[in-house]
């Protein structure tokens, strides 16, 4: 298993403003072994940016590209085991069909399609995300914990049931700022593990994984810092420690 960021957090707090070489180092010297997604323009970029990462001995999930094709062809060329499911549409059936299309050509690759579930989606509550296991039977899990749990879905239920399919897991934490609030950016913010709601939820998830012997990416996401995020990565790196990894 290896232990890396899901950084969309950190973009937002430094603006977009930064150089992958020096993320890396920063994420390397608090214990991680990498970021999930690189993010290029083109293939020079991805070369570029693959060779920092594993200069340094870091790693990275997945290569995202401008396009879905490219993201695909990309991701293949540099070794990588999956890519996140893409699509715009705004409703559950057009999205799986989308979805199994991508898979199809994902797999020309030997490439995996992940479903990121996430609040605010065409697959956002736990009947959601086993709706679309069923009508995407080629396609994974980049499971969220965190996103479900927010959406008031049980997480090692899906975990347990779903195994075979989780390609990649995400862990985070979140408090509510209005419990009841049915816009999820207002019902709720996330946090670093160990600060909000997800209780024993996030250790559950950690120990499951280890127990499976997990060979997967482990990601920590943090969509929101109120603080430098150097201090919630490693607030947050301590409490997967003490989960045994």
């Amino acid at each position: 298993m290896k232990i890396g960021i899901a950084d969309y957090g950190l973009n937002v707090w430094y603006g977009n403003l930064y150089s992958y070489r020096d993320r890396l180092a920063m994420l390397k010297e608090l214990g991680y072994e990498g970021i999930e997604r690189l993010e290029v323009k083109n293939q020079a970029e991805a070369i570029e940016y693959c060779a920092d990462a594993r200069g340094m001995g870091m790693d990275f999930g997945y290569c995202r590209s401008l396009s879905t094709m490219e993201t695909i062809r990309f991701s293949a060329a540099l070794g990588l085991k999956y890519v996140w499911a893409e699509s715009n549409a705004g409703d559950l059936d057009t999205f799986c069909r989308h979805v199994n299309y991508q898979a199809e050509a994902a797999a020309k690759y030997g490439l995996k399609v992940g479903l990121h579930n996430h609040l605010g989606t065409p697959v956002e509550s736990q009947d959601e995300v086993e709706k679309f296991l069923e009508k995407c039977p080629a396609a994974g899990l980049v499971f969220d914990a965190g996103h479900l749990a927010g959406a008031y879905g049980d997480p090692m239920y899906i975990l347990e049931k779903y195994y075979d399919r989780v390609i990649t897991v995400h862990v985070k934490d979140f408090v509510y700022k209005d419990r009841d609030n049915k816009n999820w950016c207002e019902r709720l913010r996330f946090c670093e593990l160990g600060g909000g709601e997800m209780g024993d939820i996030n250790r559950d998830v950690v120990s499951f994984l280890v127990k499976k012997n997990f060979n997967g990416w482990l990601c920590v996401e943090h969509d929101t810092h109120l603080k430098d995020p150097v201090i919630d990565l490693k607030i947050s790196r301590d409490y997967i420690r003490k989960c045994g990894v």
